[in-house]
């Protein structure tokens, strides 16, 4: 079945960020037959990454990502994302997987499928339900550096408070979460159902 308008069930994905407190996570549905490539450019957008880095997915014993004989991870001999349907590597409900985003700061991503839907004739897909909490600012140093830059937002008289506020951007705050703007960076990529939209690229 190729990825485009016409798809027979709807994932219900919940994603939370591993080792990040309080809880970071956002609920979101996509058609079963996307590819893993074009699921991990659907995270991206509903977790606020911007997709400078490298990904991989771990799914039972295998790992999926985009294989490029010229960085220092061809090595790992990925299976190739771009060719991987997800309703083919993950298709049970109340099973999880793995999404790992830039391997130097490792920020590592639960998945699990919640449930698995019919689609809604006049729906696009994906879109975002809920959740909570923004994403960690590019190149933060993972969680424990995440944690520390959090620590020291908290603390006006912190020594580096004015630096790290600067760095952020004064509109950052670990609380913001709206799902409106998830679905407005959605939206380019949306595949309606039962009409003739184009065949999205993978």
């Amino acid at each position: 079945m190729s990825e485009g308008s016409h798809y027979t069930s709807v994932y219900q994905l919940k994603v939370e960020l591993v080792e990040i407190e309080p809880l970071t996570w956002r609920r979101f549905l996509i058609p079963s037959t996307v590819t893993l490539h074009r699921l991990h450019l659907v995270l991206q957008d509903v977790m606020g990454w911007s997709n400078y880095h490298l990904y991989r997915f771990k799914i039972g014993k295998n790992e999926y990502g985009v294989p490029n004989p010229d960085n220092e991870f061809y090595e790992l001999h990925f299976l190739n994302s771009m060719r991987a349907k997800l309703g083919k590597t993950f298709a049970e409900k109340g099973e999880t997987f793995v999404y790992e985003y830039d391997f130097g700061d490792s920020w590592i991503h639960q998945l699990f499928l919640e449930d698995i839907l019919k689609p809604q004739a006049g729906s696009r897909y994906p879109i975002c339900l809920e959740g909570a909490r923004a994403c960690p600012p590019e190149d933060s140093g993972g969680p424990w550096g995440y944690t520390r830059l959090l620590g020291i937002l908290a603390n006006r008289d912190h020594e580096e408070f004015e630096e790290m506020k600067s760095w952020v951007g004064h509109r950052f705050h670990p609380n913001d979460f709206s799902v409106e703007k998830v679905n407005r960076r959605l939206k380019p990529i949306r595949i309606g159902v039962g009409n003739n939209s184009p065949r999205p690229k993978p």
